[in-house]
């Protein structure tokens, strides 16, 4: 019989205490202060070892008291039916797990990870127990003996061989550094050695960018402090650099707060929540160390969080047009617990990584974070962050450190997030939020791969999704029951499309290129060519968001595909059995506890019914149990193969039916001056506002472009600013006049010449190729 190690003795008596009440903390095996530690002797790998375990393991909490104890013994009650379900064979370590897929491998690490934080930390009810260790110990030599060793050629899905298992076999052998002795200690550094080598750090390319890079640099870091290697320690902290700058195409992040990749798609909210918590760990585990990371670049990093991030959280959840594929994970089993894998579980793990980057942010930073996560675990009230189920006691410690801090926690600030890189655009005005999804030559229509989200055809085709209210409109079983042809906001053919139709990993792109719009930060002009996925479809779009609603414009509707063509102005999804009434008056629509739109034209049709679906029909390894949900849907037909079809109308989130008909009423409030397949324009008086989409070169209402360009205009008393971009990114200059007097030009970024004011303001623009805002400050005659 294994006898436990004296750290092991120490651990189960300071277990014991903490019951009793008298352990000040809840600190786990290896966290600093650890009793039991090697760090007596201030031995530098050592103290690197358990600052990475008290990151991983959490300090702070107190392991008898609530949300940790029940935590805590979950993870002993499945680390003991782990070990007892272990039977080692040839080709697996649990029956039913083979190692080919290499996914098997990476999931009996994973399970081993449960069992070793059972054994290392306390209140698990197997603290310390010596049958658990020798379980642990017996799985580590079955898969180093068998799959995972310097003689195995890896195959199949690379990231489980590079990522996914030695992220997780460096994590046991830190935890276990002591009782897994040098031999055992020395086999998983020539493994990862093997799997991950140098060369893997070398180019910035292929699998190696953005958050892998980052996974990959995490697995070395740790793989040079348990092996004392100061150089592979190094290697892993630069490798870290060609990450930090902005990016202008391919993976990265863009200045513009967009996150790509994949090449092709927006991932802010899970492969940027991967880099963003990964950078987090590397720069806590060596700050301060003679592997600090110094290069300065890392500034853009923490600027992320309120530039790229924090806009795409809403309420605690990451809004799922900026989570690719992992929409239709649903019921996924992770770390043998079934997990509910929606927008909240997503977001608050993007939350989580925010608040673990905080540590290494200045003073000032950091309060403002705090106050941010602060507000959105007080507003989460679908999913609440501080017992989210897929936490561990770490996780918990630090988002409850905050909750309970005396800082107050801060509103969703109002205003408009235009992420021109990814075809992406957040609006939010009083009490609701709008993101719209785009696609174009540079972001795909949609990615699917693995199995998993082969029916994403249309969620880049102008899919408008909207919060007014409660935030489970997308959490609650919305992507299995969905109708996928009639996605909110979205204009298609109706042809039917094959499973994972244009092929995977982002292979499905528009040839558009017009794709983009421009903002002042509080309103925006946006516009797509639309481009169908195996269609002859072509569309133009546009989205005008403004203070309480975003006016919607169709226009050039094309299409030879022998079926009909529709917009769907909504499809609100109601729950199990909802009852809300559906009220149509004379030129609008509204639907109760959710909002309206102002119908301006044909009469749209309504359809009132109950979908049903599971998980598992768009993602292969999720959970085959059925559910029924009511929807609510909102559409204009536009016939079959029509040519050069038009659409209006305005969403309204959030209000009330009589203000919807107020608007609908109201003559004065909205001038739509242009809307075809030229240019689409609208004014707003009221508000000071007139926007135009060129789609080429022409004139409407009173501004003219000499080629295609998105502009906005806004005045406030006796000045006006004028923001300018030009979607199709050819970087030619662009001509903008307004057929307004002018005085003088107040301001003017460097990229903007104004060449006349007087009777008619006449700008010359240097755009770019990034789909930059160009800014105009003039103060009127």
């Amino acid at each position: 019989m294994l006898r436990p190690s004296r750290r092991a003795l120490l651990l189960a008596a300071a277990a014991l205490a903490a019951t009793g009440g008298a352990a000040p903390e809840g600190r786990g095996a290896g966290a600093p202060g650890a009793p039991g530690g090697p760090g007596g002797s201030g031995d530098r790998y050592d103290t690197l070892r358990r600052r990475w375990l008290g990151i991983a393991l959490g300090s702070g909490y107190h392991p008898t008291a609530e949300p940790y104890a029940t935590r805590l013994a979950e993870t002993g009650t499945l680390a003991r039916d782990l070990r007892a379900s272990m039977a080692p064979a040839a080709d697996s370590l649990w029956p039913g797990h083979p190692f080919d897929p290499p996914a098997g491998i990476t999931l009996s690490y994973g399970r081993l990870w449960t069992m070793t934080r059972a054994y290392v930390q306390q209140g698990t009810g197997s603290t310390a127990d010596p049958g658990l260790l020798a379980g642990v110990l017996r799985g580590l030599d079955h898969l180093s003996a068998t799959v995972y060793n310097p003689s195995t050629t890896r195959h199949g899905n690379w990231w489980e061989w590079q990522i996914g298992s030695p992220r997780l076999l460096t994590d046991i052998t830190a935890a276990l550094y002591e009782e897994l002795g040098e031999a055992r200690v020395s086999a998983a550094c020539a493994a990862v050695d093997h799997f991950v080598p140098d060369s893997a750090l070398g180019d910035y390319s292929g699998t190696s960018t953005g958050a892998n890079r980052v996974d990959l640099c995490r697995s070395v870091a740790l793989r040079g402090v348990l092996g004392r290697d100061p150089g592979k320690i190094a290697l892993a902290r630069d490798a870290l650099s060609p990450v930090f700058p902005y990016v202008t195409h391919g993976d990265g992040l863009y200045a513009d707060g967009s996150f790509v990749q994949h090449t092709w798609v927006a991932y802010s909210g899970t492969y940027g929540q991967v880099m963003l918590d990964g950078l987090g760990r590397l720069f806590a585990l060596l700050a301060g160390s003679d592997w600090e990371v110094t290069d300065p670049n890392r500034q853009i990093v923490l600027d992320s969080v309120e530039r790229a991030y924090a806009p795409l959280i809403h309420d605690g959840l990451v809004m799922d047009s900026v989570n690719g594929r992992a929409i239709s994970r649903g019921h996924l089993t992770a770390d043998d617990r079934k997990v509910m894998r929606s927008d909240h579980y997503h977001g608050h793990q993007l939350i989580a990584a925010i608040a673990l980057l905080a540590a290494g942010a200045s003073p000032a930073e950091r309060d403002r974070w705090h106050a941010r996560v602060k507000g959105w675990i007080e507003r989460d009230t679908v999913t609440p962050i501080l017992t989210a189920p897929q936490f561990g006691v770490a996780d918990l410690a630090r988002l409850h450190a905050i909750a309970d801090s005396p800082a107050p926690a801060a509103p969703e600030p109002p205003g408009h997030h235009l992420f021109a890189a990814m075809d992406r655009a957040v609006h939010r005005g009083p009490g609701f939020t709008v993101n719209i999804a785009m696609a174009g030559d540079r972001i795909a229509h949609y990615e699917c791969g693995n199995g998993e989200n082969p029916r994403g055809w249309h969620t880049g085709a102008g899919m408008v999704s909207w919060w007014a209210g409660a935030s489970d409109q997308y959490t609650d079983w919305f992507w299995p029951t969905v109708d996928w042809y009639r996605l909110p906001g979205t204009t298609v053919s109706t042809k039917r499309l094959a499973d994972r139709e244009g092929g995977e990993w982002g292979a499905a792109r528009p040839d558009a290129r017009w794709v983009g719009g421009t903002t002042d930060g509080r309103y925006a002009a946006l516009g797509q060519h639309v481009k169908g996925l195996g269609s002859t479809l072509e569309a133009r779009k546009s989205w005008f968001c403004v203070a309480d609603a975003v006016i919607c414009l169709g226009a050039g509707i094309t299409c030879a595909d022998g079926v009909p063509v529709e917009t769907v102005v909504d499809n609100r999804n109601l729950g199990a059995s909802g009852t809300q009434r559906f009220v149509k008056g004379p030129n609008w629509a509204h639907l109760e506890d959710h909002g309206g739109w102002v119908l301006l034209g044909r009469e749209p049709k309504a359809l009132r019914e109950d979908r049903t679906g599971a998980w598992s029909d768009i993602n292969t390894a999720s959970t085959p149990e059925r559910r029924t949900r009511r929807w609510q849907t909102l559409w204009l037909d536009h016939g079959t193969d029509p040519e050069d079809a038009t659409y209006a109308y305005v969403l309204m989130p959030g209000a009330s039916r009589r203000a919807v008909a107020r608007r609908a009423s109201d003559r004065r409030w909205l001038s739509v001056l242009a809307n075809d397949a030229g240019r689409q324009a609208v004014s707003v008086p009221s508000l000071g506002c007139t926007a135009v989409n060129f789609w080429h070169a022409g004139t409407a209402g009173p501004l003219s472009a000499s080629g295609g360009a998105s502009v906005l205009i806004v005045r406030r008393g006796r000045t006006a600013t004028l923001c300018v971009s030009e979607p199709p990114r050819t970087g030619e200059p662009l001509e903008i006049v307004w057929g307004h007097p002018v005085r003088r030009v107040v301001h003017a970024d460097e990229t903007v010449e104004a060449h006349s004011t007087g009777t008619r303001l006449r700008l010359v623009i240097t755009p770019g190729t990034a789909c930059a805002t160009h800014r105009c400050v003039v103060r009127l005659a």
